[in-house]
């Protein structure tokens, strides 16, 4: 299925989401807000350790709630319950060998620490990122640091991240499409606080389309569209039907950082997922218009 779509300019930001370089030093130390977001079912219980006050707190289903702030390694550790007690390396000790594998380095933590879920890195020259978390394996969760330091993601604009396995294409407001691979991202200006976007992700060298859009942005607030493809049982209907073949989620943070936000209720989870499932509709549709008619 090839689509009609994408004179193409591959112009992804080099800027990029943090799947950070895995080798940072873990000695490292940061200062800064992080807000926690959870892909799927919100995540309660959760504690950052070498965090300021180390109160437990909710990872808010596809929603920002008060960021938490955070003074310490700029290899983040969350844990589900206790923190643990461990003391910070004393002043003079030995730097710690960097870290070359995150799931590797969970693994191996975790057999002193189970109550350990997750590890991140942190940008160190950032004072405001987003921790997304993904459910993994065993009760884990796979992180993604997004860098929203205003320095990095100006007021009124939307960065659009690919962190599916996939590579997309996403043209918006009718200019030449942006090609994202794995891990890329793009930041893109409104034109009258509106994004029109059409997204593409490529399957054995086909394009196919995946919905066509319109993403409001206001003057005071950044705003992050997350393409993942998620096999979290939080995109399964009540019927048991799977919805969207990629996930999309547009996040979004006010000037001031917003007070406090309710879970995500019912019919908000309703409407996302049928969202996905008629966009997943659509797609079927459009395949079998383009199947070729049988010769008589």
């Amino acid at each position: 299925m090839k689509s009609r779509i994408f004179p193409v300019a591959v112009s992804f930001a080099a800027f990029v989401l943090a799947l950070l370089p895995v080798q940072a030093q873990s000695d490292a130390q940061v200062s800064m807000k992080i807000d926690l977001v959870a892909w799927g079912e919100s995540i309660s219980g959760l504690t950052l350790k070498s965090a300021k006050g180390r109160d437990p707190v909710t990872a808010l289903a596809f929603r920002y709630s008060k960021p938490v702030s955070y003074s310490g390694p700029a290899v983040l550790e969350i844990f589900k319950g206790d923190a643990g007690n461990a003391a910070p390396a004393a002043e003079g000790a030995p730097a710690a060998a960097p870290i070359k594998d995150l799931a590797a380095a969970l693994a191996e933590r975790r057999k002193k620490e189970p109550n350990l879920v997750s590890l991140a890195i942190l940008p160190p020259a950032s004072k405001h990122v987003t921790v997304l978390l993904a459910p993994a394996a065993a009760g884990t969760y796979q992180a993604y640091v997004i860098d929203d330091d205003p320095s990095k993601l100006p007021y009124g604009r939307m960065r659009i991240h690919n962190l599916s396995p996939l590579q997309i294409a996403m043209r918006c407001n009718n200019k030449p499409a942006n090609i994202l691979k794995t891990k890329g991202s793009v930041v893109v200006v409104p034109n009258n606080k509106e994004i029109i976007y059409e997204l593409a992700y490529q399957q054995q060298g086909e394009w196919v389309v995946q919905e066509n859009n319109i993403a409001t942005v206001q003057e005071g607030e950044q705003a992050q569209l997350v393409v993942l493809k998620s096999d979290n049982e939080f995109f399964t209907s009540d019927d048991g039907s799977r919805s969207g073949y990629l996930q999309t989620v547009v996040l979004r943070r006010d000037r001031d950082g917003g007070a406090d936000l309710a879970e995500l209720s019912a019919s908000e989870k309703a409407a996302m997922l049928e969202r996905l499932k008629r966009q997943e509709d659509e797609m079927a549709e459009e395949a079998l218009r383009k199947q070729p008619k049988p010769k008589k």
